[in-house]
């Protein structure tokens, strides 16, 4: 396919489901990729994931505030590529996480934790978030599923109770920021994904939210959509540069 101006768009295309829809547009987003790439390292899965982090924030710094958990770094990329291809479903804390998954390149039904167990909020004094994690769990939701908290560190914190308790995600992507419990409720997503084998994406520190959560799941996204397209193998390591 090319532009009215005759430009080849097929570099593009692996981006166009990040909102860019015109030639214009598609070149900036790959021009913003190709400037990430400069910054971080292009060899492994995970340095896609810490690419997308970069891109995300802005910040490349960024990159060296992600961690993998319960696998090797490329093995929990492929296990949450899986997910994708298998259509499971992708279950955020809350609406604006969910606002930012593409609606491209997967058939994943996508839906938020947040307005489920007021119930159970209302009887424990527990945050909202909490309860709607713990009431989804209750329903099987989490099960197999591409897991998301990209907000509210006690929703992290339930959903390490809920992996402790049995429930296994195809994959965990967690990055809730704040100054109360963020960090701490993601290291507490670390301690049980590598103690149970649950493939796992989280960041260190405060920073993170819902743009980053949004941003590496969509990554997760991309790279199902290059190995249903052939351009990636998910049983090997071939190197990632020659993948795309």
């Amino acid at each position: 396919m090319t532009t009215d101006d005759g430009r080849d768009t097929s570099d593009f295309e692996a981006y166009a489901d990040l909102g860019a829809t015109t030639g214009d547009a598609m070149e900036i987003a790959e021009t913003s990729m190709d400037r990430v790439r400069e910054l971080v390292p292009d060899e492994t899965l995970g340095d896609r994931i810490r690419q997308k982090a970069v891109h995300a924030t802005g910040d490349p710094e960024f990159q060296y505030l992600v961690r993998f958990s319960g696998a090797d770094e490329s093995e929990v990329v492929r296990a949450g590529a899986r997910a994708v291809l298998d259509e499971q479903p992708v279950v955020t804390d809350i609406t604006m996480v969910k606002s930012g998954i593409t609606g491209r390149g997967h058939s994943c039904p996508v839906r938020k934790a947040i307005g489920n167990g007021a119930a159970l909020a209302a009887e424990t004094g527990m945050t909202r978030t909490a309860a709607s994690v713990l009431e989804l769990d209750r329903q099987g939701v989490y099960e197999g599923s591409v897991a998301v908290v990209g907000n509210a560190p006690t929703a992290a914190l339930a959903l390490a109770d809920c992996i402790e308790s049995g429930t296994r995600p195809a994959v965990v992507v967690a990055t809730p920021v704040g100054f109360v419990k963020a960090a701490e409720s993601r290291e507490r997503v670390r301690e049980v994904a590598d103690e149970h084998g649950v493939p796992a994406i989280t960041t260190v520190g405060r920073r993170g939210g819902s743009g980053v959560a949004a941003g590496l799941t969509n990554e997760l996204v991309h790279v199902a959509s290059d190995a249903r397209d052939g351009d990636l193998p998910l049983d090997t390591d071939a190197p990632v540069a020659s993948e795309r």
